[in-house]
C-alpha cells in the first residue's frame, strides 16, 4: 500500500514494512511543516504495527534545518520531538541512508536503530559550528549517546563534516554498501529485525536509551521555556 502524505512524504506498508520516504525534490530540508509530516508518518507506522525504514532522495538523506524558517523555536523544537519520538519507537527503526546526512538530517541517522550507508562522494556530519549555529542540547545528547567518544568531542565542537568510510568508524552508520544494492541490502536488515520479540526490543530500548532520552527532554524543554536556550 502506497500513500502520499504529502508532495514530500510517502508512506508505503508492506509484509509489516513501513517505508517512510522524504523526497522534496532538492536536499530534504527539515522545515517545521515536513518535521510534522514524519511525526505523523511514523504515528502511523505505530498504529500499523509496523518496522520502520526512513529513507530519502538519490544521493540526498537530508541537509538538516531549512535555514529559510521564519520559526526556529517551532522547527528546532519539532527537531528535538522527532528525534524523540524515533529514539523510542516501539518497533526497529533502520535508516537507508541514500548519500548526504547533515545536521539535523544526522541527528535523525543517529536517532535510528540501524543505519545503512552508501559509498561515495557524501558527506555526513554535525556542521553546526561551521555555519555560526550552536548545536541544541538535544542534539549533543543524541551525538553522545551514539558517537564514539573521540568523534563525539570532535563533530560537535569543529563542525567537521565525514566521508561514509570515516561515518561509519565515527558512529553515524552501521554499514555501507554500494548504492545500487542500498535498497536490498535494507530489505535484508529489516527482515532480520523484524523476527524480533518486540516488547523486548521495546523495554531493552527504553532502558538503555533512559538517559539519552532524558537528556534529549530536557533539551526541549529549554527550546519550549526560551526560545534561544537550544
Amino acid at each position: 500500500m502506497l500513500a502520499a502524505m504529502s508532495d514530500r512524504i510517502t508512506y508505503a506498508l508492506q509484509d509489516g514494512v513501513a517505508t517512510i520516504t522524504l523526497d522534496d525534490g532538492k536536499v530534504n530540508a527539515l522545515s517545521p511543516e515536513t518535521l510534522a509530516e514524519i511525526s505523523g508518518a511514523l504515528d502511523r507506522a505505530a498504529a500499523d504495527g509496523a518496522l520502520v525504514v526512513l529513507t530519502g532522495r538519490e544521493r540526498t538523506f537530508s541537509a538538516g534545518f531549512d535555514l529559510r524558517s521564519e520559526d526556529w523555536q517551532t522547527m528546532v523544537g519539532a527537531g528535538g520531538r522527532l528525534a524523540e519520538q524515533i529514539m523510542s519507537f516501539p518497533a526497529p527503526v533502520v535508516v537507508a541512508c541514500n548519500g548526504n546526512a547533515i545536521a539535523m538530517g544526522a541527528l535523525v541517522l543517529l536517532s535510528a536503530d540501524y543505519r545503512v550507508g552508501v559509498e561515495g562522494e557524501h558527506r555526513i556530519g554535525l556542521n553546526e559550528v561551521a555555519i555560526g549555529l550552536t548545536l541544541p542540547w538535544f542534539g549533543i545528547e543524541i551525538a553522545r549517546h551514539r558517537l564514539s567518544r573521540p568523534y563525539f568531542d570532535r563533530c560537535t565542537v569543529t563542525g567537521g563534516m565525514l566521508g561514509p568510510q570515516e561515518a561509519q568508524r565515527a558512529g553515524f552508520l552501521d554499514e555501507l554498501v554500494a548504492p545500487d544494492l542500498l535498497q536490498a541490502r535494507t530489505a535484508e536488515v529489516a527482515a532480520v529485525l523484524a523476527g524480533i520479540d518486540r516488547a523486548a526490543h521495546a523495554a531493552t530500548k527504553l532502558r538503555v536509551r533512559e538517559q539519552a532520552l532524558a537528556g534529549i527532554r530536557d533539551g526541549i524543554e529549554r527550546i519550549a521555556g526560551d526560545g534561544r536556550e537550544w
